[in-house]
């Protein structure tokens, strides 16, 4: 039976009940204990939770498309009271004429009577005023009809005549192929929508199959010049990667990037840690940008550059949840922008790089000190990434001494941006092949327009050349071996 506390007792305790009240006090410690570690757990729980929903595109990695409306993603100016427009002083842009070699028509219109008198007028003006009206005129497909004879033979055999060389066996050649794989691939087009596309503006009538065949064959057409780009972009000095997700037959997959400066590739894969990053960057040995993500950590810390932005964003989210780690957040972040208006100094050669040097010596004493701090003595959700970012610390400065070397990861993560309209759009792929490509589409379209060339007139060309058995153009700024192979209109 419990013993009653609420009030001393009449007699002394005999032994036995001094025992069991030793033994019920022991009980209820042990429960006070256990409730207390609870309490402690659950008040970390909440306060994990809470800075979960604190999180945005401001302060953690979550993506700008996540955030909710009442998140302010740049300070909004006060307004200037001036009138939307073009400003008093601003220099304008008209449309430029075209060179007359690119004109397909002229008409020289003449007054025929002075609008005074009345007289007939004759003469020529040594320089009329130009006026340019571009039109696009009515385009309809054109269909060839191939009507293989079968002709009986006096010796009892029948002959079928065959399908000229260059002929697709198919129902629709080369251009129509690269036309529906830029409508879906390029321009992130649904099926059903290139369907009416084509049907109504080129009186091409398309089933969803075909579709699916158009873009099997441009995939396959591209799939050279990209295996080519894979290998060229392993090789390079300077290179940033990045991944997102993604879906593959209705299972979890990720589609990695890795840019550099003329070439872009994208790779589908079923793994986002080590695995995934091999297959994308293969033995590469120059300097890799990057996030913080794990799966890079078997290069070598020398030759990465972490993205500043990411940390930035890092120690914005620590300044939101106040205390001690607010404190060290607030350290870290004036450092990182002190580092910032050293890094836009130097690109606009404000000063030299030798100072810029200097100064990053001194920032990096002070940052590594503070990230010591907070490894130390750091509340819950800092020390773990202090420590973390401590151990990758040569990787923060990498940029400092390697010359066309970027602090952030900013290039890779536009260029996958692209990649997750598509994702929006498309909720991934169905199968392998889908995969690949996506893969090669965005490959082709991100790399030519890194290098100024027409996307349209490229996977033209590799159908083409697919078609007639010859070797396809090459994504590469200058083949090394050969030319881009040349295909008449």
């Amino acid at each position: 039976m419990p013993l009653d506390f609420s009030k001393p007792p009449a007699k002394p305790l005999t032994l036995e009940e001094a025992f069991a009240l030793i033994l019920e006090l022991w009980v209820v410690g042990r429960e006070v204990e256990r409730l207390r570690d609870e309490n402690s757990a659950l008040q970390e729980r909440v306060s994990a939770l809470e800075a979960r929903l604190r999180q945005n595109s401001q302060n953690s990695s979550r993506p700008p498309s996540s955030d909710p409306p009442e998140v302010v993603r740049m300070p909004k100016a006060p307004p200037s009271g001036r009138k939307p427009g073009g400003q008093p002083g601003h220099e304008g842009h008209g449309r430029a004429f075209l060179p007359l070699e690119k004109v397909d028509r002229f008409e020289d219109l003449k007054p025929r009577r002075c609008r005074g008198c009345g007289r007939a007028l004759r003469g020529e003006d040594p320089s009329p005023q130009r006026h340019q009206v571009t039109e696009v005129p009515p385009v309809r497909a054109h269909v060839t009809e191939y009507r293989l004879h079968t002709l009986p033979c006096r010796c009892g055999a029948q002959t079928a005549a065959q399908l000229p060389e260059g002929v697709p066996q198919g129902a629709f050649g080369p251009r129509v192929q690269a036309l529906v794989a830029l409508c879906t691939g390029l321009y992130h087009l649904s099926k059903r929508t290139t369907v009416g596309l084509m049907g109504e503006l080129l009186g091409v009538e398309l089933s969803l199959g075909s579709i699916s065949t158009c873009e099997a064959a441009a995939s396959e057409a591209l799939a050279a010049p990209v295996a080519e780009a894979h290998t060229y972009v392993q090789h390079q000095e300077i290179a940033n990667a990045d991944e997102t997700g993604w879906r593959e037959a209705l299972r979890r997959a990720w589609l990695w990037v890795v840019v550099t400066r003329l070439v872009t590739v994208f790779v589908v894969h079923t793994r986002r840690g080590a695995e995934g990053a091999r297959a994308l960057l293969g033995q590469f040995e120059g300097f890799l940008g990057t996030d913080r993500w794990g799966a890079y950590n078997a290069w070598a810390v020398e030759k990465r550059q972490l993205c500043w932005a990411h940390l930035r964003r890092l120690f914005v989210g620590w300044i939101e949840a106040g205390g001690e780690a607010g404190r060290i957040g607030l350290g870290l972040l004036e450092e990182a922008d002190t580092m910032f208006r050293g890094w836009h100094a130097v690109k606009r050669s404000a000063i030299p790089r030798d100072e810029f040097r200097e100064r990053m010596a001194r920032v990096r004493k002070r940052v590594e000190a503070i990230l010591g701090e907070g490894a130390a003595s750091g509340p819950r959700g800092v020390a773990g990434p202090c420590r973390e970012i401590l151990k990758l610390a040569p990787a923060l400065w990498t940029f400092v001494e390697v010359e066309g070397l970027e602090p952030t990861n900013n290039i890779a993560e536009r260029a996958i941006r692209t990649a997750v309209l598509w994702r929006k759009g498309s909720f991934g792929t169905h199968s392998p092949s889908g995969s690949r490509f996506v893969e090669r589409m965005l490959t082709a379209s991100a790399t030519l327009r890194q290098q100024g060339r027409s996307v349209v007139d490229f996977v033209r060309q590799a159908c083409e050349a697919a078609l007639h058995g010859q070797a396809p153009p090459s994504l590469l700024p200058i083949p090394a071996s050969r030319t881009p192979v040349a295909i008449s209109a």
